[in-house]
């Protein structure tokens, strides 16, 4: 069997772009729970289109993230060189959190997948929670970060970080949180 998807035809190629960009515009304004009827609308659409190329929401918030939390893996990959492991780790959080922020209801639909292997999220979450990983482990050996964290309660934190940046005014917001947290995190 044949698995792999063919070509898409000009006119889908169309609509299968301006799907994704209107799902940019939804979820950053109205986030990831954003009216799938409104998207199709907004993209010239109708919902059956919409469905035909992502069947699911996930399949669309997945399609819409994945170049940025590849980005984010691939961000962690390069953090790893970094003279200072816990100045790394910091700096890989601080920039998931950003993303993690720029749609309201992401990081608790991020919570919810890092344990659903079907998810269309899984894949890109995991590789993600696999790069800040490896970014602990080597501030842990440091001696900068605490050795009792785990990479779960550290995502959770980052995440919980997210939602709470979004109910603070000003752009310095979760900057200001990550500091906080960082100072419980560091070694004693």
């Amino acid at each position: 069997m044949d698995t792999e998807k063919k070509p898409l035809r000009a006119d889908a190629r169309r609509n299968y772009e301006r799907l994704l960009e209107e799902a940019r515009h939804a979820f950053a304004a109205h986030g990831v729970e954003a009216s799938l009827e409104e998207i199709a609308r907004r993209a010239g659409v109708g919902i059956g289109t919409l469905y035909r190329h992502f069947p699911t929401r996930e399949a669309l918030v997945e399609t819409v993230l994945r170049d940025r939390f590849d980005g984010q893996a691939a961000k962690a990959r390069e953090l790893l060189d970094s003279p200072e492991p816990l100045d790394a780790l910091r700096t890989w959080l601080a920039g998931m959190g950003a993303e993690s922020a720029r749609y309201r209801g992401l990081p608790e639909l991020m919570v919810d997948v890092l344990d659903d292997e079907t998810s269309p999220l899984y894949a890109s979450c995991h590789a993600m929670r696999d790069g800040v990983s490896h970014l602990m482990e080597r501030a842990k050996v440091s001696g900068g970060l605490r050795a009792d964290v785990t990479v779960d309660e550290l995502l959770v934190l980052l995440h919980a970080l997210s939602w709470a940046s979004e109910h603070l005014s000003g752009d310095k917001g979760l900057e200001r949180l990550v500091d906080l947290v960082f100072a419980g995190l560091r070694a004693s």
